[in-house]
């Protein structure tokens, strides 16, 4: 039996909305909103607090990998193997596919476990570069920038595809393979969109929008050599030796540190991961207090009932829930883990196989999750010296690759 109305529910979560609108720090916002609407929902304050704890519990095991993958991304980072990856793929690709060049860099990037936002601010150097020489504006570039990013998005170790994996107790290397089909995809539709904006007239990239670094950077082996190792450890599950991503991941960046020489600098490496992982995971435990009062009230049943008094799929449930929680958010990661939390008991109940249900959340989660009151929206902009007001043009482009992928993996669904 619900302990909470479905209004109370609805009424915490919009109150969370609002908050983060106006600019409220977002986990406090998620918090404050779980306990209003979980007092508005059952006018107990003990049970509300509890429910509150219990879903913030239920984060720990995601905040606990996700604390340990800031090793691998700091390590990719500090030690420019990041920005090697990307500066080969360019180079090799050439001028004349330079977009697509971009887009993929941003792509392997983040889908090696680097953040999606970082993965921008990480390319956006050599994109701005390129863009200068070939005369490409500044929305093309940051499209193809995005777009690659929301690509390897859904097949990467990311917080994101942690949390929902840990919402349907799914491998994770599985829930990253499900989704690389709607990935390619993505990434196509992206350069065309990209290029599609080349031809128009918009921001041109300035001599002082250029700025490379000029330190010295690893061999394109050394770079990959710690992303291949987490790749391989994640993979010996198809052998029956599991190895969890808490040990694949920061056994990755030490190996990135050892190969780049770097191996002295390990501990400043990690930390500065950890600064970069801190904020994720200190959201998420404010998302599990508003996913536990919402997964606590009546609205699964009534969003059933709605289903099926419309005559709705049940699987749709999956892609829509994500649109709506990351969009509500401005966050793929709060997103998916509030959609995955919320409805994998329905889903499963109705017969849609977890992984199946958690790759579709996770695609939806990447249509309308870069919304102004969200950081990755300012963050971007920010990397190619863009202003508000430019920046918000390119939402319908990145609304519409994000759909990409989304559509992509309700097809995987329907014809597995």
């Amino acid at each position: 039996m619900a302990q909470f109305t479905t209004l109370g529910a609805l009424i915490g979560l919009a109150l969370s909305i609002i908050l983060i609108i106006k600019k409220f720090h977002p986990a406090y916002s998620l918090m404050l909103g779980a306990l209003v609407g979980g007092l508005l929902g059952s006018m107990n304050l003990d049970l509300t607090v509890n429910t509150m704890m219990t879903g913030a519990a239920s984060m720990m095991t995601s905040v606990l990998r996700i604390l340990t993958s800031g090793i691998l991304a700091g390590a990719l980072i500090k030690t420019g193997s990041a920005e090697k990856i990307a500066e080969v793929i360019v180079h090799k690709l050439g001028r004349s596919r330079a977009l697509f060049a971009i887009a993929l860099s941003t792509m392997i990037i983040c889908a090696v476990g680097v953040f999606v936002d970082i993965s921008v601010i990480t390319v956006a150097p050599i994109a701005l570069a390129i863009g200068r020489e070939a005369g490409y504006n500044k929305e093309s570039l940051l499209l193809a920038m995005i777009g690659g990013g929301k690509a390897g998005n859904i097949i990467s170790p990311n917080p994101n595809t942690i949390a929902v994996s840990e919402a349907f107790k799914v491998d994770l290397t599985a829930l990253m393979i499900k989704n690389i089909l709607p990935a390619i995809g993505a990434l196509i539709v992206t350069v065309l969109l990209a290029k599609l904006l080349s031809r128009r007239q918009g921001l041109l990239v300035n001599e002082e929008d250029v700025d490379l670094p000029g330190r010295s950077l690893p061999s394109f082996i050394q770079a990959i050599a710690g992303p291949i190792v987490v790749i391989i450890l994640l993979s010996l599950r198809s052998i029956n030796v599991t190895v969890d991503p808490m040990i694949a991941l920061p056994v990755g960046g030490l190996v990135c540190t050892l190969v780049t020489g770097h191996i002295r600098k390990f501990g400043n490496f990690s930390e500065y991961g950890l600064g970069k992982v801190t904020g994720v995971s200190i959201l998420l435990l404010g998302t599990g207090t508003i996913a536990g009062i919402i997964k606590a009230s009546a609205l699964q049943g009534d969003v059933v009932h709605l289903l099926n008094v419309l005559n709705i799929p049940a699987f749709l449930l999956a892609p829509i829930s994500g649109i709506l929680m990351a969009g509500a958010t401005a966050s793929t990661t709060a997103g998916a883990t509030v959609a995955s939390q919320t409805f994998a008991s329905v889903l499963l109940a109705k017969g849609v196989p977890a992984l199946s249900a958690g790759a579709m959340i996770h695609a939806g989660a990447t249509v309308i999750d870069s919304l102004p009151h969200g950081s990755f929206f300012h963050a971007t902009g920010g990397a190619v010296n863009m202003d508000i007001g430019d920046r918000m043009k390119l939402i319908a482009f990145e609304a519409i690759v994000g759909l990409t992928s989304t559509i992509l993996s309700v097809l995987v669904y329907l014809i597995a």
